[in-house]
C-alpha cells in the first residue's frame, strides 16, 4: 500500500435533524423514524441496522406521530392537519388527507389494521377506515375540551384510551361515547404553592384492561380502565416523561424523559414462582444529552431518539441468543447515504443540505513530508457557490461532474441541472431550462467520468441517460432490468472507460449495463444483505461491493486487523492474517472518502462535538443531588 496525501475536510457544517417519533414493525423487523424536518427513515434490523429507505422531508410537512398498518403501510400525522401515507417503493408521499380537526397530535391503528384513530387539536378523536385505496372517514368520538395528545386501542378493538390535559378518557368505539374519565394528579410547584396542569404525553392500553400512562409530572401510573382507579404509581423523575413503548408480550416497557434518560420497566412476580406480578423499574440508561422524544421496544432491544439527533439501540442481553455484534450497543449518528460529491479533476466538493447546495474548492500545500506529518496549508479552502433549491421539498440527491462544470440535484417533484463557469475569481451559474421531462422521481444522480453524460436513477429501477453539451442536454435512452422491479434505484457506479454502469435498487439487486450497446448485460448474484456502497475498478473494471453486514469477503473468515494490531503480531502470524484491506482509525466520524488521484485522498469528517455545539440547550439537565 502506497502513501497518500490526505485532505481532512471539516468545513461541512452538517447537523442532522432531531428525532420526533418512531414506530417498530415486529413482522418485518423494521423501525420507522420520523425527524423534525419531516423526513422519514426506515431501518432494517435484519440487515445490521441499515438505513434501507429515506423519504425526504418537506418544509410544509411536520410529523408528530407515525405508525405501521398491516405490516406494510406507513402513516404519519402532523401539525398541518393532514394524514399522510407513504409509497415505500417510490419513497415519497402517496397521498395526504385533511382530517379537518386542526393540528393532529397522534395516530394509532387497531390490532387488525382495519381502522385508524387520530387525536386532534379541537378535542376530537377521529376514526378512519383503512381501505386498499387509502383511508375513509368513519366517525367522530365524543368531543372533549382539550387537545388529544396520545391514543391507544385495546387489543379487542372495542375501546380507545385517549390522553389529554389532566385527564385520561376511555371511549367505546361502537357508540362513540366516553365511558370512563380518569383524572390525573397535577404537579405541585412548591415555590409558588400552586398545582401545574399535567399533560399525559403517552399511554398504552394493555390486554388486561390496565392503562399505563406517562405524564409531565414525571410519573408512570397504572390504571384500572373498568373502575377508573389508580392501581400503581411510580415517580421516575422530576422532569417530563415524553414517550412510552410496551413490548408485544406486555411484560416489559421503556420510557423516555426530558433529561435524556430512558428507563425500563418489567412485569415481575412478587414471589418466586408466584402468579401475582407487579411492574418494577429495573434499568436506567443515559444515552442522550437532550430530551428523549421517542422510544421503541422489540423482542431483543430498546430504541430511543430525541433532540440530540442520535438513534440509540440498546440490546437486551437476556434476550440476545449469541453474544456477538448483535449484542453490542449502537448509536447511529449519521444517515447511511451520501451527502458529499467530488469533482476529482477540478478538486471540488459539493455538499448537500436539505434546502441548498454548497460548492467548495479544496485547499492545497506546497510542502512535502514523511508519513504521519501534518502539512501546513499554502492555499486555504474556498467557498465558491451556494445554490438554493426551488419549492418546499427537500433535496434528496445531488451530484457534481468530475470537471466541476455541471451540478445536478433532485427533489421528489423536480430535477434541476446547472452549468458552472469559472472566470478567474468569479463563478457564474446558469440553469439549464430545457431538460428532458422525466416523470419519475430521481433517487440517485451520477455523471460519467468524461462529464458528457448524466445518469438518473429513478423508481422502478429505471436509469435515464442524458447527454450533456455546452448548449443543451438531450435524452438518449432508458436502461431497465429484465425483471419487473418497482423499487427505487439507490446506488450507481460507472466505469472510467465509459463502458459499464452498475445500478443497485432497494430490492438488493445489482444490475450491470453495457453503455456502448445501451442494454442490460447481467445481474450480480443475489446476497442476503443490501449493498451500501460499490465502485468499478478504473483499470480492471472489477466491481467491488460493500454490504450492510460489513463482510467484504462473505466466504472468507479471515479476521480484519488494523495497523496497530498488526504491529503487535510476529512476522509469521502477520503473514497468516494478511489481506488486501487496510484499516485506519485515526479519523473522526466520516461522511465521505474517495481517491482524488494516484497520490491523494479526500475524507470529510464530522466531529460529534461540533454537532453538539449547534444543538439547542436541553429542556432540563439533571444535576448532582437533585
Amino acid at each position: 500500500m502506497g502513501e497518500f496525501k490526505v485532505h481532512r475536510v471539516r468545513f461541512f457544517n452538517y447537523v442532522p435533524s432531531g428525532i420526533r417519533c418512531m414506530s417498530y414493525n415486529s413482522h418485518t423487523d423494521q423501525l420507522a423514524v420520523a425527524r423534525l424536518d419531516g423526513s422519514v427513515e426506515i431501518f432494517s434490523f435484519s440487515s445490521n441496522c441499515f438505513q434501507e429507505k429515506v423519504i425526504p422531508g418537506n418544509e410544509e410537512r411536520s410529523t408528530e406521530s407515525i405508525c405501521w398498518v398491516n405490516h406494510n403501510r406507513l402513516f404519519t400525522v402532523g401539525l398541518n392537519g393532514e394524514v399522510v401515507e407513504y409509497d415505500l417503493e417510490r419513497l415519497c408521499p402517496k397521498y395526504s388527507t385533511n382530517a379537518f380537526g386542526g393540528p393532529l397530535w397522534c395516530v394509532a391503528p387497531n390490532s387488525t389494521g382495519t381502522h385508524l384513530a387520530i387525536g386532534c387539536e379541537d378535542g376530537t378523536v377521529k376514526v378512519f377506515q383503512v381501505i386498499p385505496e387509502g383511508i375513509q372517514f368513519e366517525k367522530n368520538l365524543d368531543r372533549q375540551k382539550d387537545r388529544i395528545i396520545c391514543l391507544s386501542w385495546h387489543r379487542s378493538g372495542t375501546q380507545i384510551a385517549a390522553g389529554s390535559v389532566d385527564v385520561i378518557r376511555i371511549f367505546d368505539v361502537t357508540s362513540g361515547r366516553a365511558v370512563q374519565r380518569i383524572v390525573v394528579d397535577r404537579r405541585i410547584i412548591k415555590s409558588y404553592n400552586t398545582k401545574q396542569e399535567c399533560l399525559v404525553w403517552s399511554l398504552h392500553f394493555l390486554t388486561c384492561h390496565m392503562i399505563v400512562s406517562a405524564d409531565s409530572s414525571g410519573k408512570v401510573q397504572f390504571w384500572d380502565s373498568k373502575n377508573g382507579t389508580l392501581v400503581q404509581s411510580q415517580i421516575v423523575t422530576n422532569s417530563d416523561i415524553l414517550a412510552l413503548a410496551v413490548a408485544e408480550s406486555e411484560d416489559s416497557m421503556v420510557i423516555g424523559t426530558a433529561e435524556g434518560t430512558i428507563f425500563q420497566f418489567q412485569l415481575l412476580p412478587l414471589k418466586l414462582g408466584g402468579k401475582e406480578a407487579q411492574w418494577v423499574m429495573t434499568k436506567p440508561f443515559k444515552y442522550h444529552t437532550h430530551d428523549v422524544r421517542a422510544v421503541g421496544h422489540s423482542k431483543t432491544a430498546l430504541f430511543s431518539g430525541g433532540m440530540d439527533t442520535h438513534l440509540a439501540i440498546r440490546p437486551l442481553m437476556e434476550k440476545v441468543q449469541s453474544k456477538s455484534y448483535d449484542a453490542a450497543f449502537r448509536k447511529i449518528s449519521f444517515p447511511h447515504r451520501r451527502f458529499v460529491s467530488c469533482a476529482k479533476k477540478a478538486k471540488l466538493l459539493l455538499f448537500q443540505f436539505p434546502d441548498h447546495l454548497e460548492l467548495w474548492r479544496l485547499g492545497s500545500t506546497d510542502v512535502t513530508g514523511k508519513s504521519g506529518d501534518v502539512l501546513p496549508i499554502s492555499k486555504r479552502q474556498e467557498h465558491l457557490l451556494q445554490l438554493k433549491r426551488k419549492g418546499h421539498d427537500h433535496i434528496c440527491c445531488s451530484a457534481v461532474s468530475p470537471c466541476g462544470e455541471w451540478i445536478a440535484y433532485a427533489t421528489v417533484s423536480r430535477l434541476c441541472l446547472y452549468r458552472v463557469e469559472y472566470e478567474g475569481d468569479t463563478v457564474n451559474v446558469n440553469k439549464i431550462s430545457k431538460i428532458p421531462n422525466i416523470q419519475q422521481t430521481a433517487h440517485h444522480l451520477l455523471f460519467s467520468s468524461d462529464s458528457k453524460k448524466l445518469f438518473i436513477g429513478s423508481d422502478q429501477a429505471a436509469i435515464h441517460v442524458v447527454r450533456l453539451s455546452t448548449s443543451a442536454c438531450k435524452y438518449l435512452h432508458t436502461l431497465k432490468p429484465k425483471s419487473d422491479i418497482a423499487e427505487a434505484t439507490c446506488l450507481l457506479s460507472s466505469s472510467t472507460d465509459g463502458t459499464w454502469l452498475a445500478a443497485a435498487n432497494q430490492s438488493h439487486k445489482i444490475d450491470i449495463y453495457n453503455l456502448k450497446e445501451a442494454k442490460h448485460h447481467c445481474t450480480v448474484p443475489a446476497y442476503s444483505c443490501p449493498p451500501t456502497s460499490m465502485a468499478i475498478h478504473p483499470v480492471t473494471n472489477d466491481l467491488v461491493i460493500a454490504y450492510s453486514d460489513q463482510q467484504p469477503l462473505p466466504d472468507d473468515k479471515t479476521p480484519f486487523y488494523n495497523q496497530e494490531a498488526l504491529k503487535q503480531l510476529s512476522e509469521k502470524n502477520r503473514r497468516k492474517v494478511a489481506h488486501a484491506f487496510k484499516i485506519c482509525k485515526k479519523f473522526q466520524p466520516l461522511l465521505y472518502a474517495d481517491l482524488l488521484d494516484n497520490d491523494s485522498i479526500v475524507v470529510v469528517e464530522r466531529p460529534l462535538m461540533d454537532i453538539y455545539a449547534q444543538l439547542p440547550p436541553p429542556v432540563r439537565q439533571k444535576k448532582f443531588g437533585t
